[in-house]
């Protein structure tokens, strides 16, 4: 160390703190990186490696990036998964001083990211997780908006998935199920007690009670780790973090991962977020009615009166076209007014982001007077809550220029006549350059110079510059200062006396207008809380307004919302895949589902739509319990509790899970944690096994699904015909179907769905549309005539595997007789039967034997 300059020796002892991290070191204009940060730092970002002697005969390898430019540099660095620590330059150098003050300013995570440039519209959150037996404790907080929330589930991979974190905390060696950034904590960091403390620090207040986390320990431990976290990186208070939110899940309507993936809630199966359904439903006008609009879908409302308030006020902007436009256009204009709170509360705000407040401010009031002068109880109640800031405004316009400079630190910000002695010392300034000005001329004319000018740089400060052919024309009393190729500078004592004045009111000037505004910042910084109710409120209103708007656009209807357990909709369409269609394309369908019919039985072939409905009735009831108009001509929702999907095959490799485990896991899930509340769609179980394995596992979740306690409502898609046999023995369930319709040229799926069974499965002409060659197909229809044959046989002549067809032995024997008229049997078919029902029974016979004496368990019934 001590052949080390003392660059380096302070480079050392600051790294020593942050050894996990990329330390980005300030150098003048530059950040630099040095051995293998900079290795690092050069091969994700392809900048030069290069080396310099720190000491002797010590090349050290070095990367470095410019400040001015540094956000792009950085965010790369994060996206590729690095921690990064920067250390700025806490003072100007100064002369005989070898090392100016250095230290680190702020830690830059994935889950921890402030700079505007770096974020997108949408929540950055980052969360904390520990786990005590099966329950998990969560907190996750968006560090950018000053958002934070706990809360408690068993079901960790779920809720991960609707969080969405860009980086999770968690306990030093225990097993999570996140793919994403992670980042292990010593587990005392994660303790209920220090949570407490962590809390009440945070937040000033005296008690937990007022949050409403009671019983919520394991969500007030992961709390005092996240907080803990945040604070250790951003070497400062988080005073915009106030409002810590306890969520009950049970206050939700629950949506579990496979669902948000199986209805592409958030992103298509593909990832892609347009043809999702935040993408179709995204009409906001701010950044913050955006990431509050995901929230609503992502979490919607249980509580019947809660969905009403928010669709009477959904009601109210439909009915009030002009007044709902011109509020969309006034919301149109507002920046992102919570992320400026969180800057300004953080002390990060620059004057650009004071200016884009005070444009928000300026337009604050014409939303609120229009919205309290002709909205209904509601819609004034919620414009009621925005608060009065015109103090705000008004400083800021009269403190900061309209087109303030990036910097806040190279002056330039502050308006004349704010500060009499910034007046002041700009007219110092000012005067200084004029005297400037004049004394070039002036000495222009004394000494015949014409060409002589006065320059200024900042080795030099202020000189007279004299070309080589004047040289002879320089009076006596110029003082030599530097030489030039064709050129020569000078300086006076009268120029350095002038100088010394211009300079160190510039300096002063810069210095001054630096505090002015930090004075400014923090003065707005005192009325954190009222920004976050300002832009909590604007969200709102950006929200129901655009739920309006799109309600106008696409013909959505107003749902009725009560605490019945059934579902009706009248002509209901797919809020996506009805926008991706030429306008009216698409074709709706009736839903109805109710305690005494509760079941439905979906068939018809590939292509002819079940999937699209299957999904479009679960949108439907998302979206009404969201606070939407859904898209249909009537619906009426009894409030759902949880939306659970089974829809497609997905291998789920990183866990060594094959397709048909796949399925099985959610469909457990599925059993395992339905109720009477709970809407189920189902589409294809069964799939990825054997047709027999398959059929008797679809057989036997419909008959579960019928006859336990919960009775929850179902939607099941299937190709799997024989489940349309359901209907005759199970009261509560129906069969529907998806129409075809039969030409010459082959079928025309005409996407009606009606009570009935599908008669086949049309899957060769399926095949056909898909382009399967010609010889394909018509061996494909040979193979089905000869199956078919064989089919008829053994309907003749059943086998003695009788226990592969799902009615039970002597349910089967029931059926049949029901079905026989006996007047209509000839002698020889009267035969046939006599015969087929005594092997049936002498199956049934010797399964009895096999099982014992007892009767066999009957079938449930719904």
């Amino acid at each position: 160390m001590d052949s080390l300059t003392p660059l380096l020796r302070q480079y050392f002892h600051i790294k020593k703190q942050y050894p996990d991290a990329i330390l980005f070191f300030r150098v003048g204009d530059f950040y630099e990186t040095f051995y293998e940060d900079a290795e690092i730092t050069s091969r994700v970002l392809g900048i030069t490696l290069t080396s310099r002697n720190h000491g002797k005969n010590n090349p050290v390898p070095l990367a470095g990036v410019p400040v001015k430019a540094s956000d792009s540099y950085i965010a790369r660095l994060v996206k590729a998964g690095y921690k990064l620590a920067i250390c700025e330059q806490l003072e100007e150098p100064k002369p005989g001083k070898p090392v100016v003050k250095r230290d680190v300013v702020e830690v830059i995570t994935p889950g921890t990211i402030m700079r505007p440039s770096l974020l997108s519209r949408e929540n950055n959150f980052i969360a904390s997780v520990v786990r005590e037996e099966n329950l998990w404790g969560i907190a996750f907080c968006d560090l950018s908006t000053g958002e934070f929330f706990i809360e408690e589930t068993e079901d960790l991979r779920s809720e991960l998935e609707r969080i969405s974190p860009s980086e999770v905390l968690y306990v030093f060696g225990e097993e999570i199920p996140f793919d994403g950034p992670k980042t292990p904590l010593d587990a005392y960091l994660f303790d209920p007690g220090f949570g407490k403390e962590k809390i009440l620090s945070l937040t000033g207040a005296s008690t937990l009670d007022g949050f409403g986390l009671e019983g919520m320990r394991m969500g007030i431990g992961a709390a005092g780790a996240l907080i803990h976290y945040l604070e250790h990186n951003q070497k400062r208070t988080l005073p915009h973090i106030k409002r810590i939110r306890a969520l009950r899940l049970s206050e939700f309507l629950y949506l579990d991962a496979s669902t948000v993936k199986n209805l592409e809630i958030e992103r298509r199966i593909n990832g892609e977020r347009e043809g999702s359904l935040l993408w179709a439903m995204d009409h906001t006008k701010t950044p913050m009615g955006s990431r509050l609009l995901r929230k609503w879908i992502l979490y919607p409302l249980t509580d019947p009166e809660g969905i009403k308030r928010r669709h009477d006020a959904v009601e109210w902007f439909l009915m009030r076209g002009d007044v709902r436009e011109e509020v969309r256009e006034y919301l149109d204009k507002i920046g992102d007014v919570e992320r400026i709170g969180g800057r300004i509360a953080t002390e990060r705000a620059n004057a650009r982001d004071l200016v884009s407040l005070k444009e928000a401010l300026s337009i604050i009031p014409q939303i609120k007077n229009l919205l309290l002068e002709h909205g209904n109880e509601i819609i004034k109640e919620i414009a009621g809550k925005i608060p009065e800031l015109e103090d705000v405004r008004e400083l800021i316009e009269r403190a900061i220029v309209p087109e303030p400079p990036l910097q806040i630190k190279e002056g330039g910000i502050i308006r004349d006549g704010f500060s009499k002695e910034l007046d002041e010392l700009r007219e110092i300034s000012r005067e200084g350059k004029n005297w400037i000005l004049r004394f070039e001329e002036e000495e222009r004319k004394r000494t015949g110079i014409q060409s002589l000018k006065v320059g200024y740089n900042s080795v030099f400060g202020y000189y007279i510059e004299v070309t080589k052919a004047n040289l002879k024309l320089v009076p006596s009393h110029y003082i030599r200062k530097q030489t030039l190729r064709n050129a020569e500078r000078f300086i006076t004592p009268e120029l350095k006396e002038w100088e010394t004045k211009i300079l160190g009111a510039e300096e002063r000037i810069k210095e001054l207008e630096y505090e002015i505004f930090c004075k400014i910042r923090k003065n707005i910084a005192e009325r954190i809380d009222e920004l976050e109710t300002l832009s909590e409120t604007l969200a709102e209103i950006d929200v129901l307004s655009s739920f309006a708007s799109i309600a106008q656009e696409r013909n959505y209807t107003r749902p009725l919302i009560d605490r019945s357990t059934s579902i009706e909709i009248k002509e209901g369409r797919h809020p996506v895949v009805e926008l991706l269609l030429p306008e009216g394309n698409f074709i709706p369908n009736d839903t109805r589902l109710n305690p005494e019919e509760r079941i439905i039985i979906l068939t018809g072939p590939n292509m002819s739509g079940k999937s699209t409905y299957l999904r479009q009735v679960a949108l439907i009831t998302i979206l009404a319990q969201a606070g939407s108009f859904v898209p249909a001509s009537y619906a009426k929702i009894g409030v759902v509790d949880r939306v659970f999907s089974r829809i497609g095959a997905s291998d789920d490799l990183t866990r060594g899970v094959s397709t048909f485990l796949a399925e099985m896991n959610e469909t457990a899930n599925i059993l395992n944690n339905a109720t009477e509340r709970s809407l189920i769609i189902l589409d294809e179980i069964g799939r990825g096994t054997s047709t027999y394995d398959g059929l008797a596992i679809a057989w036997a979740v419909v008959e579960y699904l019928s006859s336990i306690k919960e009775k929850p409502k179902v939607i099941f898609a299937t190709h799997y015909h024989e489940l349309t046999g359901l209907e005759n023995y199970i009261p509560s369930c129906i069969n529907y179907t998806v129409l075809v319709k039969e030409t010459e040229k082959g079928i025309i799926f005409l996407r009606r769905v009606v009570r009935g069974k599908a008669d086949r499965s049309y899957g060769i002409e399926v095949a056909k549309l898909a382009g399967l060659p010609g010889e394909v197909i018509e061996r494909a229809k040979e193979i089905l005539s000869d199956l078919e044959a064989d089919d008829r046989i053994e309907r003749r002549h059943p086998p003695r595997f009788l226990q592969l067809q799902l009615f039970r032995p002597e349910e089967t024997i029931i059926q049949e007789l029901k079905r026989i008229d006996p007047d209509e049997l000839t002698p020889r078919q009267a035969l046939e039967l006599v015969y087929r029902l005594k092997e049936n029974l002498k199956f049934l016979e010797e399964e009895k034997w096999k099982k014992g004496s007892g009767p066999m368990r009957k079938g449930r019934k719904g």
